[in-house]
């Protein structure tokens, strides 16, 4: 005896509400952020820098291989900015940068708010 009889009316209903949803958060201004465009502004910021450690970190960017990875490299990049711009300009950048991540990373990445105090 089989619990789940499967038909071919509820296969074809799975396969096209799944490709609507799909269809749906592409056309979501807030998922339209990529991997892409994070890992171009982060690249973007480091322009200037020509240090060795910027060097390291402009490489580690462009291979960077999941959002997860351009993620933890906020640290580095942070760190590479600060030393030449000063901490308060770099983490306002590495805010801009942050806020690109918006709802492409899993629940338990998110930042949590700084003890610093931003504004």
């Amino acid at each position: 005896m089989r619990w789940y009889k499967p038909n071919l009316r509820n296969s074809l209903h799975a396969i096209f509400s799944a490709s609507l949803g799909a269809r749906r958060e592409e056309d979501d201004p807030v998922t339209l952020v990529t991997i892409e465009d994070i890992r171009e502004g982060m690249l973007e910021l480091l322009q200037a820098e020509t240090s060795e450690r910027a060097t390291t970190v402009r490489r580690r960017i462009r291979y960077a291989v999941s959002v997860e990875s351009l993620w933890f490299l906020r640290g580095e990049l942070m760190a590479v900015l600060s030393r030449s711009r000063g901490e308060s300009a770099a983490l306002e950048q590495i805010a801009a940068i942050s806020d690109m991540f918006d709802g492409l990373l899993p629940e338990g990445l998110r930042s949590r708010p700084s003890p610093l105090g931003r504004g």
